[in-house]
């Protein structure tokens, strides 16, 4: 999600960086090797070797329909202090998280994330209520990327190595905070991948999650090229 360099990573992120192994992928999400998250996030290496890893988003709401935003640490390697949708990683090159079926390999790294990231018990977020909605492919962060979306009420503890700060917004309060992003007010920004899914799909969508009818929505065959 944005070329890397190490020099100034603290440890934690050094780790999570050099240790873990990407999904490597082809545009049609083909699993096609493993990289470290360091070389998957190298401009050079995506731009000569066509390099795209797996990713996923999740769009986690509560009972009044609200959705969970965090705000990137302020140590994190790529795109520090920016406002995103509740989670954003990658699914690890490990076999729990390579499960094709039913799109569980994606479910379980959502899970494990959501519990690294921001504290949030597995019990409070099962796997078979994660609710895979689309895909799409952008090349700025070179993702084949999974939007999953649960409506569940749950504990969150934000792990401050990932996460800065944490809010619910309704609909109109999202579009407040694209207004101040947009006019450069209070400092907000706003990750590119959460904008691109914003301005192309999200309030619909959120329609649908009001209505209970994600599944008209659904279309996972298909992955959108979003520049």
């Amino acid at each position: 999600m944005g070329e890397v360099t190490d020099a100034a990573m603290d440890a934690v992120q050094k780790r999570l960086m050099f240790d873990d192994e990407c999904i490597l992928v082809d545009e049609l999400d083909n699993v096609v090797g493993h990289d470290s998250k360091y070389n998957c996030h190298l401009m050079e290496k995506i731009e000569s070797l066509n390099l795209l890893h797996r990713a996923f988003s999740v769009f986690l709401f509560n009972s009044k329909y609200e959705l969970l935003l965090q705000q990137r640490s302020a140590t994190k390697v790529t795109f520090p202090l920016v406002w995103t949708n509740t989670c954003c990683s990658h699914p690890l090159y490990r076999e729990s998280e390579l499960i094709q079926e039913n799109f569980l390999g994606v479910r379980n790294a959502a899970q494990r994330k959501l519990l690294d990231e921001l504290g949030i018990p597995a019990e409070d977020v099962p796997v078979d209520e994660f609710f895979p909605l689309s895909r799409m492919l952008y090349k700025a962060p070179s993702d084949v990327d999974y939007l999953l979306f649960m409506v569940r009420d749950v504990n969150v503890h934000p792990n401050p190595d990932e996460v800065a700060d944490i809010k619910y917004v309704n609909a109109e309060e999202l579009k407040e905070l694209l207004r101040k992003a947009d006019a450069g007010e209070e400092g907000i920004k706003l990750s590119p991948w959460f904008r691109l899914v914003v301005d192309n799909f999200l309030f619909k969508w959120w329609d649908h999650v009001k209505q209970g009818t994600l599944h008209e929505a659904a279309d996972m065959k298909t992955i959108h090229k979003l520049m």
